[in-house]
């Protein structure tokens, strides 16, 4: 089997880079020789802007977190790019506890209009961006179990189909709306443009600014912000000082909702 493993990912805090990759490694265990591993981290800026073509001997995992229910609106113009030639693709989504709704089946179908057989699809959990308790530590132990038995399943597939089926995934078409949090009295709160605070225990490291997946937080003045943000976490979670945080009211009230009504744990869901 002459095959190439490629993986393409977007993880701010690496919930999604720890399933993708630990498919493609699974995966690449099977093959009787030695192979690398093509890693294509989009997470950063300057990446999404580099060009990406496969071929039919391409087998490529590719994950992205969910957003509201579905595939990230500030990817779709760099997932339309890629060129997919026929390749193999399995698409991954990653969610906070809450629900996948639509993501995993708008990734799929993106992947098919460009040029890729998808012939598996996964949802998997891990912890959320807003919060520290959702869903924490995950995927854990016990997701890559399920991330493990998932890749031995794509192999087999792989391996012993001359045709490879297209899989079927969950979900509605047309897709459903943008998940939208409520304020305290039951209307919509738009928290898209709520950004992160700094506080004094901000020692200048510039670690934030490295790591923003939109580029937005001035090199300068930290606690400055050039552009959006979507919440992903990455500043918060990756400070070491505890620095950045989260104010906004609506956002608060939301993060705390979900801790609460979504604490009971889910698990990954397959497609094959």
């Amino acid at each position: 089997m002459n095959m190439k493993i490629s993986t393409m990912y977007f993880s701010a805090t690496d919930t999604t880079k720890k399933v993708v990759s630990g498919i493609a490694k699974k995966i690449s265990e099977h093959i009787d020789r030695e192979i690398t591993i093509n890693n294509i981290d989009f997470t950063l800026p300057k990446v999404r802007k580099e060009p990406v073509c496969l071929t039919e001997e391409d087998i490529v995992i590719i994950g992205v977190p969910v957003y509201a229910g579905r595939v990230p609106n500030v990817l779709l113009k760099y997932l339309n790019s890629i060129i997919g030639n026929g390749a193999l693709a399995i698409p991954v989504v990653l969610y906070g506890n809450r629900n996948y709704d639509d993501a995993l089946i708008e990734l799929k179908d993106i992947l098919q209009l460009n040029g890729f057989n998808v012939i598996a699809g996964g949802a998997f959990i891990g912890e959320h961006s807003f919060s520290k308790t959702l869903a924490k530590n995950r995927p854990d132990e016990k997701d890559m179990i399920i991330v493990s038995d998932f890749a031995d399943l794509i192999y087999k597939k792989i391996a012993m189909q001359d045709t490879i089926q297209t899989v079927v995934v969950n979900g509605h078409k047309p897709y459903r709306k943008y998940y939208i949090p409520k304020n305290k009295d039951g209307e919509p709160a738009d928290i898209r443009k709520v950004i992160p605070k700094t506080n004094g225990n901000c020692i200048d490291c510039k670690l934030c600014t490295n790591v923003c997946p939109m580029g937005s937080i001035d090199s300068k003045d930290v606690s400055k912000l050039n552009g959006i943000c979507i919440k992903c976490g990455a500043c918060i979670k990756k400070c070491p000082t505890h620095a950045k945080y989260y104010d906004d009211q609506n956002y608060l009230r939301h993060k705390n909702e979900l801790e609460i009504e979504f604490a009971d744990r889910r698990e990954p869901e397959l497609f094959l």
